[in-house]
Parts: C-alpha cells; sequence; structure tokens
C-alpha cells in the first residue's frame, strides 16, 4: 500500500474513530450490551490505530516540511536543521509504516477476551505431572508480572508433585490474544526426580487455551444441564470432604462435563463451572473457526491443531526451542520462571507477517 493509500486509509478510519466514539454514549447502543461490547472493543482498536498513524502522519509531514525548508532557506544552520530532521524522520518511517499496516489486519475478535487455561500431564508418568506443575508456575509468574488475575477453578494433583490437570480463569486486558500462542503439546527433556541411573527422560503436558465465553456468547438452557454435586477432594481448609460443595455441570446436548471443587461456597464453585461450561460450548464453534484459518495459512503459529508438538525444554542444555518459528533461547530458568515475553513477541510478529501476507496491504 503506497504512502497517498495509507493517509487516505488514515482519513477513512479518523472517521469511523469518531462515528463509533459517538455511538458508544448512545443510550440506545448502551441498553444492548452485546452491541454495546462490541463496539466498545472496535473503539480500542481504533484508538491504538489513530494514535499510530498520527505517528505516521507527522514523520511525512517532517519530511516535506524539511524539503520545503531545503529548497527555500539560506541560512546554512536552518538547513542543517532540515536535514538532521529529515534524516531522523525519514530512519522512523519504515518501522511506523509497518506497525500500521500490522494494526490495519482484522484482529481475531476473539483477543480481547479473558482466557480459560488448561494444563494437562501427558505422556511420561509423575514426571509429566511435575512438569505440568512447572508450567503452571511458568503462566502464574507470567500472569502476575502482567497485571493480570489468575484463579484455579479445577485441579487434580500429581502422587509425586505437579498436575495430573490444572484449569484456570484468567482475567485481564487483551488475555486471550497473548496466551493463545501457548496453546500445544511442550515437552521437557531432563532427568526426573524419580530417576535413580540419572538418564535424561522426555515428558510432556499439553496446554489449552480458550477465549471466555461472555453470557450473551451463549444461552444455556437449565434444562439441558444436569448438577451434581460432591465432596471436595483436594486443597481447602476444614470443608474438604465434610461439605457437598463441589460441582460438576453436564450439557446433555453435547456431552460437556466439567468440574469445580475450588471455592468452600457451592454458589461460588457453581458460578465458575457455568462460566467454564460457556466457554467449552462457545469454544467448539470457534474451533471450526480456527480449523479454517489453518487450512489457509502455511504456518500456524496461534492456531490450529492443539495436539502439535510447539516447544521443548531441555533442562541439561539450559535450552527452549519453540517449533513453529524454530526459535532456540539458552535463558530456560528465566523462560520456566515466566519471562515468556520474547518468545510470545517473536511469535506475534511471524503470524503478524503471515497476516499482511494474506491481506496484501
Amino acid at each position: 500500500m503506497a504512502q497517498y493509500e495509507l493517509l487516505e486509509k488514515f482519513e477513512s478510519i479518523k472517521h469511523r474513530y469518531a462515528e463509533v466514539e459517538q455511538q458508544i454514549t448512545d443510550p440506545a447502543v448502551m441498553a444492548d450490551m452485546k452491541r454495546y461490547v462490541k463496539l466498545n472493543q472496535e473503539y480500542k482498536n481504533l484508538q491504538k490505530l489513530v494514535a499510530k498513524f498520527q505517528e505516521y502522519k507527522n514523520l511525512v509531514d517532517n519530511i516535506e516540511t524539511g524539503k520545503e525548508m531545503l529548497a527555500e532557506e539560506t541560512d546554512e544552520e536552518m538547513r542543517e536543521m532540515a536535514r538532521d530532521e529529515i534524516e531522523a524522520s525519514e530512519e522512523m518511517l519504515p518501522k511506523v509504516e509497518r506497525e500500521v499496516k500490522f494494526l490495519l489486519v482484522p484482529a481475531d475478535p476473539e483477543d480481547g477476551k479473558n482466557a480459560i487455561l488448561e494444563i494437562r500431564a501427558g505422556t511420561g508418568g509423575d514426571e509429566a505431572s511435575i512438569f505440568a506443575g512447572d508450567l503452571f508456575r511458568m503462566y502464574s509468574k507470567y500472569c502476575e508480572k502482567k497485571g493480570w488475575r489468575l484463579e484455579v477453578t479445577n485441579a487434580n494433583e500429581g502422587t509425586a508433585g505437579g498436575y495430573k490437570e490444572i484449569v484456570a480463569k484468567v482475567t485481564g486486558e487483551g488475555v486471550y490474544g497473548i496466551l493463545k500462542y501457548e496453546s500445544g503439546v511442550h515437552r521437557v527433556q531432563r532427568v526426573p526426580q524419580t530417576e535413580t541411573q540419572g538418564r535424561v527422560h522426555t515428558s510432556a503436558a499439553t496446554v489449552a487455551v480458550l477465549p471466555e465465553a461472555e453470557e450473551f456468547d451463549v444461552e444455556l438452557k437449565e434444562s439441558d444441564i444436569r448438577k451434581d454435586t460432591y465432596c471436595s477432594s483436594g486443597p481447602g481448609g476444614q470443608s474438604v470432604n465434610t461439605t457437598y460443595s463441589a460441582i460438576r455441570l453436564t450439557h446433555m446436548p453435547t456431552g460437556i462435563v466439567v468440574t469445580c471443587q475450588d471455592e468452600k461456597s457451592q454458589l461460588k464453585n457453581l458460578a465458575k463451572a457455568m462460566t467454564e461450561l460457556r466457554t467449552r460450548i462457545y469454544n467448539m464453534e470457534y474451533q471450526k473457526y480456527i480449523d479454517e484459518i489453518s487450512s489457509k495459512r502455511k504456518t500456524m503459529v496461534s492456531t490450529g491443531d492443539r495436539s502439535a508438538k510447539i516447544r521443548t525444554y531441555n533442562w541439561p542444555q539450559g535450552r527452549v526451542t519453540d517449533h513453529r518459528i524454530n526459535l532456540t533461547l539458552y535463558n530456560l530458568q528465566a523462560i520456566i520462571g515466566g519471562e515468556i515475553d520474547e518468545i510470545i513477541e517473536k511469535l506475534m510478529i511471524e503470524e503478524n507477517a503471515e497476516k499482511l501476507k494474506e491481506a496484501a496491504i
């Protein structure tokens, strides 16, 4: 897209931005929650785009003004200032132009949502459960750093530590759009705590990140849900095994079952279980959308087959390899300690580059 086309695009986006800004203050729009949430998300996206476009336009204007000064100005000091301004602006322009183009690529409408994070031990017995626990701590620390809230809804502990399965809700701004890159099979290569002869074993855990469904995304009929209560079987203080606070919900039409036993209150567990059930039903449809994209895109970065091996953590060499983009880093301890920003940023760049090719912007 040429410079003049981008600037023309800026004018139409500014017009849409003003339009949406007016609509979200309209009482009739605010009364329609589904429409209001959708417009509010569009407003936030347009806000970022308008700010980046303005930065781009300022650089273009600086270059034009500098060239005019060079053509008209006779004072050598002023001419030198103009040359410096042109040079600095021309140096920055390609980077800002790329950023504008990335923002012009339509975002996944789910990116702004909260997420349900699931980690399940795979092959490797007790060591797989221990590794699942390591991954959960990694994400916990990452969420803490991002200022997100992480709430465990269900956990099944491993016999030697870690988790056979753990499910948590992550709340914050743009959670799904960032954490979605973590879906897939994570592999660990190390000497397990249970190994007596010092041999390196390979174990695995599966991570699934689902966009949390809003209440208006899925309409649940009470008659379609079977509710069972039972005693909690994990940590939870004096109420464990004494009160029927744990909840199991079965959605008859789909056969989806969710459980929640993290809270001492049955009502709180029910609310969390309903959120998760809604999300799982919603994701049955969302997966169709993912599959459609994956069939068109060559290197699926954030979507596609959730059973695909995406990353290997090699303890003996302190190495982490992300197989989707052939990225290898030698700072395993920092990464397992929650420092996964570099990996996610590189995955985002790769995906955005693919989207740009598709959109031919």
